[in-house]
């Protein structure tokens, strides 16, 4: 693996417990959408089950809302590591805080359980399942997170300063193609996922890879946003994806992946069936109304 190789040359400093316990590891980025150039960075995500008090933090005597509360792992991340001639970025999640951004359906985790298998560094019995169960995440408010990151790249597009390559880049097409390549990509990844409630990253590959050659104008860009953002509008009302996410269900995949890792979380978890969930919500509804 990867990180323990950099970890053994000193390149890299992760906790001294993280290497042992990664689940998942995936090239994201240019590559896993299948538009890399020779100088392309390796953008590296992944999940990493960290020791168990950092997930059920009572079991090192915390107790929520009162006196020093512990410093929770919630990521490691480690930037610009040379390695054989190419450049490493590194983003590695606990558990908890990786479901919670799927749950969210940020797109840069969303794609990171969409690469392609050859993207795959690294993945356990874990990662497989939380990969395999990819669609449980998706939710039409998939809509709103899409279109605020391509809103995002647009004014960033927009704006032409810029130094080092991004500013060679400018100079040579008149807009930032990079910029604009994951507007178009962000579109047409939201257009898949409200459609097919599954996401294919190298689809429309060709197309991006026009726009990274800068073949399209910049005003050919906004028209595309301009358009684009009508028809999905459209699409997000006839999608036959859940409004919300079943954070119950999504929840039970978490500890199952804690407990295969763990063993038995009986004694740090109370899980309670839906009857009892049902019987919890009469009583509190009774309650509300004075009964």
């Amino acid at each position: 693996m990867i990180i323990h190789t950099l970890k053994e040359q000193g390149k890299i400093h992760p906790p001294h417990w993280l290497i042992n316990n990664v689940q998942y590891l995936t090239i994201i980025g240019s590559e896993a959408y299948g538009v890399t150039k020779d100088e392309s960075d390796h953008d590296i995500y992944g999940f990493v089950i960290p020791p168990k008090e950092e997930i059920f933090p009572h079991l090192k005597g915390e107790i929520p809302g009162f006196g020093k509360h512990f410093r929770r792992f919630e990521q490691w991340e480690e930037h610009h590591i040379l390695h054989n001639g190419k450049q490493y970025d590194f983003t590695v999640y606990s558990i908890v805080k990786y479901f919670q951004l799927c749950m969210e359906n940020n797109p840069n985790i969303i794609d990171s359980l969409s690469t392609p298998q050859n993207c795959v560094i690294h993945i356990t019995q874990i990662g497989q399942m939380v990969r395999e169960n990819r669609k449980m995440f998706l939710h039409k408010g998939v809509w709103h997170k899409f279109k605020g990151y391509a809103y995002s790249q647009m004014h960033k597009m927009k704006s032409k300063e810029r130094d080092g390559k991004r500013k060679e880049m400018v100079d040579k097409y008149g807009y930032d193609v990079k910029f604009a390549y994951h507007i178009v990509r962000l579109l047409n990844e939201v257009e898949q996922i409200l459609i097919e409630g599954d996401l294919d990253l190298q689809r429309n590959n060709e197309q991006l890879k026009s726009i990274r050659r800068g073949e399209w104008s910049e005003q050919q860009i906004i028209d595309y946003f301009n358009a684009k953002e009508k028809h999905l509008e459209e699409l997000y009302t006839k999608s036959t994806l859940p409004n919300l996410p079943d954070e119950q269900r999504i929840k039970a995949l978490l500890l199952q992946c804690l407990e295969q890792h763990y063993g038995s979380l009986d004694k740090v978890v109370i899980t309670t069936d839906k009857y009892e969930q049902a019987l919890r919500q009469i009583s509190e509804i009774c309650k509300s109304l004075g009964m």
